[in-house]
């Protein structure tokens, strides 16, 4: 065990110091590999890379799709009106309220993470100048917004995370919507009553809003130039009812919700095929980046340590749903990424839990939903999503990671200890 948590340690410090994980995660797992006494080659060229290829080849074309989705709204203004259009109503004083609706209406829409934080960066800026907040809260809410409840509790949101289950567990995304709704409530309303409390602390230090400098820098947004709010919220409605009523895949959902960008907002048609090919080109960083970070969990599990990793799991001596949500979120921390450690712990332990699940009378939709929240529950330092959106915000792990740790990890981590509980009382 002591080679896994060595190279653990390894992968945040260099994640860290910012180092792209693409080649960081195999340079660790070689490290793992030595250390555990794996013969080094075959460590890298089999069990490493084939890690790497399962998840690319099972997810994919989900990342493919999502993020031309996300660029299409991002590049015809459509994610902009919503977000101005939400800001507009809440007002520009509430700034933090006003951007976590926005990430957190588009994240449920479909947009990937990484899209929202470009698209909904400038506008967070503008509400924070507005408000005179201090821009080391503008991290923790992006966060809390698109990270925690509308990626992996509310019931029928079409992020990743809540569509890996579903190969397990023989479920869909409206898995256990009551354990859903508790855990989304606890991660949002708590998330948002922490940072109005860190709002009120930095007001009393004196902390206020400054100006991001170089590349991290604003343009100011003409509302006038953006397409009609509504018809922009359409293609995010379209992509959660089509999944979640009409049951389609989440691959034709995000198409119908593509189509319906492009016919909106068809004038801006000269700009789609730019639109699209930023989409793909982001999607295959991210999956590249997803897939790295799985082929270092993947050496972690065929690690003879990770025998005992497993052993522990399966001798916690409290209900099946405590140790799976543990292996999860742990196996997150590790990868830093919630959908990789996810896709690794289910690979490793998923049958396992299915059948125990199936064998005690357990709710397979309670092991889906305790999955999910608790993958979410794992916002290390080495994130890969956390890395991106510091780069795009020109903040640093100084500034704000504290907050990030509250809202993304402790109080998710909350919600998933209470879902189970309810699970074990055989609430769904």
């Amino acid at each position: 065990m002591i080679s896994i948590l060595i190279g653990l340690v390894l992968l945040m410090l260099l994640a860290y110091l910012g180092w792209s994980i693409i080649w960081i995660a195999p340079l660790v797992s070689g490290i793992v590999a030595i250390l555990s006494g794996m013969d080094i080659l075959p460590a890298y060229t089999d069990t490493y890379m084939q890690g790497f290829v399962d998840f690319a080849k099972d997810y994919f074309p989900i990342f493919l799709f999502g993020a031309i989705f996300g660029k299409l709204m991002e590049d015809t203004g459509a994610a902009q009106s919503v977000a101005h259009k939400i800001s507009s109503v809440i007002g520009k004083k509430r700034a933090i309220l006003g951007m976590l609706l926005s990430a957190a209406i588009l994240t449920y829409g479909g947009v990937s993470l990484f899209v929202v934080v470009f698209a909904v960066y400038p506008l967070a800026v503008a509400m924070f100048r507005e408000a005179n907040v201090s821009r080391k809260l503008i991290p923790s809410t992006f966060v809390l917004g698109a990270f925690t409840f509308t990626m992996t509790a509310l019931p029928g949101t079409p992020q990743i995370q809540n569509i890996i289950p579903i190969n397990t567990f023989k479920t869909d995304t409206m898995a256990a919507p009551i354990l859903g709704i508790v855990a989304a409530l606890i991660m949002a309303v708590g998330g948002y009553f922490y940072l109005k409390f860190r709002e009120k602390q930095l007001n009393n230090k004196d902390e206020k809003f400054t100006e991001p400098e170089g590349d991290n820098q604003v343009k100011s947004v003409n509302e006038e130039e953006l397409p009609n709010w509504i018809l922009s919220t359409i293609p995010l409605i379209a992509v959660v009812l089509t999944l979640n009523v009409f049951e389609i895949s989440i691959l034709a959902a995000l198409l119908i919700g593509i189509i319906l960008i492009m016919i909106f907002n068809w004038q801006d048609y000269k700009d789609f095929i730019k639109a699209i090919n930023g989409g793909a080109s982001g999607s295959v960083m991210a999956t590249i980046n997803t897939s790295a970070a799985v082929g270092f969990g993947t050496v972690v599990t065929a690690s003879p340590g990770f025998d005992s990793v497993k052993d522990l799991i399966f001798s916690i001596p409290l209900s099946p749903f405590f140790s799976e949500a543990f292996a999860v979120s742990l196996l997150a921390m590790i990868t830093g990424s919630a959908s990789g450690g996810m896709g690794i712990a289910l690979e490793a332990l998923g049958q396992e839990y299915y059948n125990i699940a199936v064998d005690q009378g357990l709710s397979l939709e309670a092991f889906h939903r305790i999955t999910s929240v608790a993958s979410g529950a794992s916002i290390l330092p080495h994130n890969g999503a956390l890395l991106t959106l510091f780069t795009v915000t020109g903040l640093t792990h100084k500034d704000s990671y504290k907050d990030v740790f509250v809202v993304g990890l402790l109080i998710p981590m909350v919600a998933t200890i209470a879902i189970i509980f309810l699970a074990m009382i055989g609430i769904n």
